[in-house]
């Protein structure tokens, strides 16, 4: 297990600044010791999102209480979109290097270009996670929570996000999905329409 002593310092002297960086070499440095470990986070890292919006499409056939699961799915939809675009804008203030960069982690993917915070992947999928519990479907909600949880966490592991990245876009997608499911109504006229497609 590898640590970055100036981060274990940082600790040390307390604040959370410092916790951050505990956190995020201690995931991070779960790496390297397993190879299929290693793969199974990789692999939850890059296609994690992409299976979540499959099985979220998935739901507009599911035949149970059809009007209200496709008004989640949209909602979810709708929750990972504004999110996303929530972090474009918070880009715009914060450009925070990659861990990576600073010498915190060690990189098990290849690099990319963006700011590290907030993480795309964390807004994404408790966006989709928190649409479908706050609409009352806690069964599925919990199942989609449990994929977001383990997508943050890959980020941490394959070196691309600090822990507070991952926080920071949970929160921002929690927050979209919110105000989501308090402006679309189910039930309305554009509801109507879009749920009635197909």
């Amino acid at each position: 297990m590898h640590f970055h002593i100036g981060s274990i310092l940082d600790f040390e002297n307390g604040g959370r600044a410092g916790m951050d960086l505990f956190l995020t070499t201690c995931i991070n440095g779960l790496s390297g010791q397993s190879g299929a470990v290693d793969h199974f986070m990789i692999l939850a890292s890059k296609i994690g999102i992409p299976i979540m919006v499959v099985a979220v499409i998935a739901q507009w056939w599911i035949r149970q209480d059809r009007p209200h699961v496709r008004h989640v799915a949209v909602s979810a939809g709708l929750s990972f979109l504004l999110g996303l675009g929530v972090n474009q804008i918070i880009l715009l203030f914060f450009a925070r290097p990659r861990p990576y960069d600073a010498g915190v982690t060690q990189l098990l993917i290849d690099r990319t270009a963006d700011p590290s915070f907030p993480s795309d992947h964390a807004t994404a999928s408790v966006a989709i996670a928190a649409a479908f519990l706050l609409h009352g479907l806690t069964g599925r909600g919990l199942v989609f929570l449990m994929a977001a949880c383990l997508i943050a966490f890959s980020r941490v592991y394959v070196g691309t996000h600090y822990v507070s990245d991952v926080m920071g876009g949970a929160i921002v997608g929690a927050v979209s999905a919110a105000f989501i499911r308090a402006v679309y109504r189910p039930g309305s006229r554009i509801d109507r329409l879009v749920t009635g497609i197909l």
